[in-house]
């Protein structure tokens, strides 16, 4: 059997958004797929449709150019993150680094809330992803350098003022 590719744009593209992708691989797998997927979602917009069609015929360096981005962006929130004093692993994929806010005596709802309340900047309790993830936040670094910087100043200030 031929091997089969399961691809999103949101990554390689930075078409976060668009929530489009593609599979390609044996016609046996796709009639499943179309099975399971068929019920779930209905069809990407036009509009996600067309940036698609672009990224992947006009913009062929862009996940070049994305992933590079990413690392600069990954390796500046984690040095941030680390000279606040937060615990964090160093991530070595997607967007988001989820570092330990166990020492500040808060459940991660808490601290995501007094977060946006206080600091403004928007976080993801790490409950969100099983009671494993309890103790940790989800912090995206998928936004424009600026932003990034503008968030980990207002972090670095909420986290001073505990």
């Amino acid at each position: 059997m031929a091997s089969s590719s399961l691809h999103g744009l949101s990554k390689s593209h930075a078409m976060t958004g668009y929530r489009i992708g593609f599979l390609m691989g044996h016609q046996r797998l796709i009639e499943q797929a179309v099975k399971v997927s068929a019920f779930n979602i209905l069809c990407a917009s036009v509009p996600s449709q067309h940036g698609a069609i672009a990224a992947l015929t006009e913009c062929r360096d862009t996940p070049k150019d994305m992933n590079k981005s990413y690392i600069e962006r990954r390796d500046y929130v984690y040095n941030r993150l680390v000279n606040m004093g937060v615990d964090v692993q160093k991530p070595e994929g997607a967007f988001y680094i989820f570092p330990s806010i166990k020492k500040y005596g808060m459940t991660s709802e808490q601290f995501a809330t007094r977060l946006m309340a206080e600091g403004g900047v928007g976080v993801v309790p790490g409950s969100a992803f099983s009671q494993l993830g309890e103790g940790y936040l989800r912090i995206t670094y998928a936004y424009a350098m600026e932003t990034l910087e503008l968030a980990m100043d207002r972090m670095e200030a909420f986290i001073k003022s505990l």
